[in-house]
């Protein structure tokens, strides 16, 4: 058969002479799973292909499988084929042993089927060429084409995207850049300097989930002033497509040229259909979901300033196979006239063939005169088209018979009952008869042949053992079955369980035995209230104990509630069972009391009522109420009651101790001898009733802030204190010498301050203060009095005799006369650039009180600077000082020494260098700072030298660096640097660096020179 990568299968079972609904009769092959196209990564970890295959059948079908038109010999020496089931599995693929087409028959005694075909086939995709990529050189202004070249891969369809320089710098694709889906290649309509840089083309397989990369290729927009112009040029252009119905496809155009052209899509013939979608900014064209009337002339027209350019191609539309008309179930009798029908549409039109029995049949249709038995079988009508192929199935059956499903030999149990079945395949429907050895049967008060033909003998006896045959006769033939009846000992219960009281957590015994027939197996089944015990699942808490095969005791171990209820044994054989059952009470802590819910209320207490749960076989002693409110974080707490041991044989309580207008929630317990139960669900939420506050802010005191203002501070009151709606505060205050206290109602609950302004309160005066809480039932009581002072007055002098000087370039140190106010907490020195700068972007210092000199960092070099002081303390700042005016010195010099020599002096080293010059915005150099230091340390021994060298001992060991910086009145320079290694031949390094090491950190220095 030649079967597509696209295929459909559809399965129409049923049609036979005589189609019987009960699955005992037998039946042909249906499949319910077959082979699929398989695409197997040649990379794989997983070594194997699995090939499915599956028809319901009974009997059950067996299976075989055809490869390239041959049979495959699943047992051949070397053989890397297995069957499982009716799946193929090839074990380690050969590429040159297993691509192929396949597909497999399923047969039974009815019939034969056969799947549809299915390819195998390696999936790779090799790396890209490692050769290197040639430069693109193109000017500004012009269009490129990047060549992907993708590497050799199956299947076909590969996606592309490129990257820019380095992964994952994807190219955005826009209305200047397109990456062709069916090449691979990227275009850019018009270069410009951005675009400069190295390109990779990724490749990627979604069938076997792989990815490669290209070689880098260098693409150099060259310049070119000015840029020229350049018609529309489409180097993109869609070919001739064929699409089936209902695909989306995708047509692809793009041009090149400058300005950037415009991409514009229509059908020649017609409009563009409803559903189609214009993308990438023009140069997709999306069709979906096509239909036979998509098809025809489609064009994209490329535009720019310079000119057009146009592209045009058919999209033709065809279709799979789909059945019109096909084989279904339908009943005819012997010696009929019959004709099975199959017709298919597609494009191109499909073409029918038959299958009978798995081979093909050269009937160009299915038309037959007098069926007869030969004529049974399993049907099937194929259509095909070079898209794929469709399959319709059904089985055949024209003649009474047992061949299928004979009359078998039957067990009954003495006194017992039993069917013998009846069930050959005939149409019409056969009349039934039975014998048993010569004698014919006739309905009786024992004996009754059912409408389908079966047997029934009641209250069996030894005497009913014999040969019993059924006669099945109808119009089109007959035909008759044999099988035997005999007869063995019932089976009875020889012990039955007995009922059973027990606490949780005990194990107990459920005897069960019974006496049955030597000849047949026995087995013991438990049920609970009518469920089956699974052993297995439920082996944490039953499991059957071995003694016997008579035998079906059950131990039941770690008893839990739910193990309580009606237990059955059933004794059962292939031919009979029996029942017996007792029941098993389980006694333990009581159940989850139900419908907890708040009765009535006040502003400290609730009364609760509930409904008992169960007390499972113990009496309830006591309950436990709990409750949680908002301010508890879920954690449940134990109520106080009343009273205060709540009784098991009540169902109302009162909790009191409550606090007034929370949100309350509460569960009941219940306890009894054998242990505490599961609580209750929470009752609805509901607020206790209002109270007046009793609890009086804490921590009552104050004091400072600005001139003429009393500040008055205390600690909230907590949420649960505050007894219900519109809390706030009653803030009083009076002179300390005062008769009257003044009141101020504070609405916040959460304030924590007043503050009160009056500008005739003097300041630093001494009141006494307290405050006290409110809500809509009253006022609570006040808080401890407290004593605190009003603020004091801002510094009304200001600073004297501010002097100061300039001690770098970027420091200076000021100093002044104390104030002699004794209201002053510290000073504030302000300090800007006297042209540059602004006093509003002026830098400042705070000063303790307790001080009179500070020093002044971060300033410019050569810069002149204003400089103020004021007194400030909590009431705000005093009057500023006369400006004094220092000048900052020049900067140290920016280049640092040149190394000029180094010489071994015995055990010493004598280093030289140049004497620095410096700059005209530079301070002249005084001397040169030399900082001998081991590698790794920030410290070490300086000395300072109005020469250009020094001689430096040898340190025994370790590698050393010498630094050497000029020194200034502006401050040090930069730094040249020496390595010099101890005991072994000194190795001279120079380099250079601006970093200055804080000095007070070094060793005292030695000076060296005048």
């Amino acid at each position: 058969m030649n079967v597509s990568l696209l295929t459909q299968f559809v399965i129409y079972p049923g049609l036979v002479c005589l189609l019987s609904a009960d699955e005992a009769t037998g039946y042909g092959p249906v499949f319910e799973e077959q082979p699929v196209d398989t695409i197997y990564p040649e990379e794989s970890p997983e070594a194997k292909i699995t090939m499915s295959c599956r028809a319901r059948a009974n009997p059950p079908a067996t299976y075989k499988w055809i490869m390239e038109d041959m049979e495959i010999d699943l047992n051949a020496q070397g053989s890397h084929y297995s069957l499982v089931g009716g799946n193929l599995v090839i074990s380690n693929p050969i590429k040159t042993k297993h691509v192929g087409q396949y597909f497999c028959l399923a047969t039974n005694m009815y019939g034969t089927v056969i799947s549809r075909e299915a390819s195998v086939q390696f999936g790779y995709l090799d790396l890209f060429s490692s050769e290197e990529r040639e430069s693109v050189l193109v000017k500004e202004g012009q269009g490129a084409v990047l060549l992907c070249a993708p590497p050799p891969h199956y299947p076909a369809e590969l996606s592309f995207r490129w990257i820019l320089n380095e992964f994952p710098t994807f190219i955005p694709l826009d209305k200047r850049r397109f990456v062709s889906q069916i090449t691979g290649n990227l275009y850019i309509s018009k270069v410009d300097s951005s675009d400069s840089g190295n390109y990779s083309c990724i490749a990627s397989s979604q069938s076997i989930s792989k990815s490669v990369f290209s070689n880098y290729i260098p693409l150099v927009p060259l310049a070119e002033r000015p840029i020229r112009k350049y018609p529309a040029d489409l180097k993109v252009k869609f070919p001739d497509t064929t699409a089936l119905v209902g695909q989306n496809i995708t047509l692809e155009c793009f041009a090149l040229g400058n300005p950037v052209p415009e991409i514009r899509w229509k059908k020649l013939d017609g409009q563009l259909p409803p559903n189609h979608e214009v993308r990438m900014a023009g140069a997709h064209l999306h069709l979906y979901n096509v239909q036979f009337e998509d098809g025809g002339s489609y064009q994209c027209e490329a535009v720019n300033s310079r000119g057009k350019d146009y592209h045009a191609a058919r999209v033709s539309v065809e279709a799979f196979p789909e059945w019109m008309e096909h084989i279904s179930s339908t009943e005819k009798d012997l010696s009929s006239d019959y004709t099975m029908s199959c017709v298919a549409s597609g494009k191109p039109e499909p073409r029918i063939r038959w299958l009978k029995n798995g081979e093909l049949s050269d009937r160009k249709e299915m038309r037959f005169s007098s069926l007869t038995f030969d004529d049974s079988g399993m049907y099937q009508c194929i259509a095909e088209n070079h898209h794929g192929v469709i399959y319709a199935n059904a089985e055949l059956l024209c003649a009474p018979t047992f061949e299928h499903n004979p009359v078998k030999r039957v067990l009954a149990p003495k006194n017992g009952r039993v069917v013998i079945q009846c069930r050959p395949k005939a149409a019409p429907k056969p009349t039934f008869s039975w014998s048993k050895d010569t004698e014919l049967l006739y309905n009786s008060t024992r004996v009754f042949i059912w409408e389908d033909g079966s047997l029934e003998i009641l209250n069996v006896t030894r005497a009913d053992e014999g040969r019993y045959t059924c006669f099945a006769e109808n119009d089109r033939g007959k035909a008759n079955s044999t099988g035997s009846l005999l007869v063995t000992e019932s089976t009875k219960i020889t012990m039955a369980p007995s009922n059973a009281d027990v606490k949780v957590g005990e194990n107990t015994r459920m005897q069960c035995a019974a006496s049955h027939d030597p000849s047949l197996d026995i087995t013991f089944i438990w049920s609970l209230d009518g469920r089956v015990i699974d052993l297995h699942k439920d082996s944490q808490h039953y499991e059957r104990t071995l003694n016997g095969s008579s035998n079906g005791e059950l131990l039941i171990k770690s008893l839990q509630l739910k193990h309580a209820g009606r237990y059955t044994c059933t004794a059962q054989t292939p031919i009979d069972n029996v029942t017996a059952s007792a029941h098993l009470v389980v006694r333990g802590p009581p159940g989850a009391p139900g419908g907890v819910r708040v009765m009535n209320k006040t502003d400290k207490s609730v009364t609760l009522q509930w409904s008992r749960g169960a007390d499972n076989h113990n009496p309830i002693s006591k309950y436990t109420i709990q409750y949680r409110d908002s301010f508890s974080k879920e954690v449940w707490k134990n109520a106080t009651t009343s009273p205060t041991d709540v009784e098991g044989n009540t169902e109302m309580a009162t909790v009191v101790d409550l606090f007034p207008w929370i949100e309350y929630e509460f569960r009941v317990i219940a306890t009894s001898a054998l242990g505490t139960g599961e609580p209750s669900s929470p009752s609805p939420k509901d607020k206790t009733l209002e109270a007046i506050p009793v609890v009086a802010p804490s921590d009552v005191g104050g004091g400072g802030g600005s001139s003429r203002e009393l500040t008055i501070t205390w600690t909230p009151v907590q949420p649960q204190y505050y007894y219900g709606p519109n809390f706030g505060y009653i803030v009083a205050f009076k002179p300390q010498d005062g008769h009257e206290w003044s009141k101020v109602t504070v609405a916040d609950p959460q304030a924590k301050r007043y503050v009160h302004k009056d500008p005739s309160i003097p300041p630093s005066t001494e009141f006494q203060v307290k405050v006290k809480a409110f809500n809509s039932k009253g006022e609570g009581p006040f808080s401890l009095t407290a004593i605190i002072y009003s603020a004091q007055d801002a510094p009304s002098e200001a600073p004297v005799s501010v002097d100061g000087r300039a001690l770098s370039a970027t420091e200076a140190i000021v100093w002044w006369l104390p104030l002699s106010q004794s209201n002053i907490d510290g000073y504030q020195v302000k300090y800007w650039r006297n042209q540059e700068d602004s006093e509003g972007r002026a830098q400042r210092v705070v000063v303790p009180g307790s001080e009179n000199h500070t020093r002044l960092e971060s300033m410019k070099p050569d810069s002149h600077y204003l400089i103020e002081v004021r007194g400030y303390n909590s009431a705000g700042y005093g009057p500023a000082s006369e400006h004094l005016q220092i000048h900052t010195k020049k900067a140290p010099p920016s280049r640092p020494p040149r190394i000029a020599g180094k010489k071994l002096k015995g055990r010493k080293v004598n280093i030289v260098w140049e004497h620095v010059e410096p700059l005209a915005n530079e301070a002249p150099v005084d001397g040169y700072k030399v900082l001998c230091r081991q590698q790794g340390h920030s410290t070490g021994t300086l000395y300072t030298t109005g020469k250009q060298s020094i001689d430096l001992l040898l340190p025994t060991d370790g590698n050393y660096v010498v630094e050497v910086r000029a020194h200034t009145e502006g401050g040090d320079g930069a730094v040249a640097q020496v390595n010099i290694t101890g005991n072994r031949q000194t190795h001279l390094s120079p380099s250079f660096t601006i970093l200055l090491p804080p000095l007070s950190l070094l060793c005292p220095p030695r000076k060296f020179g005048p």
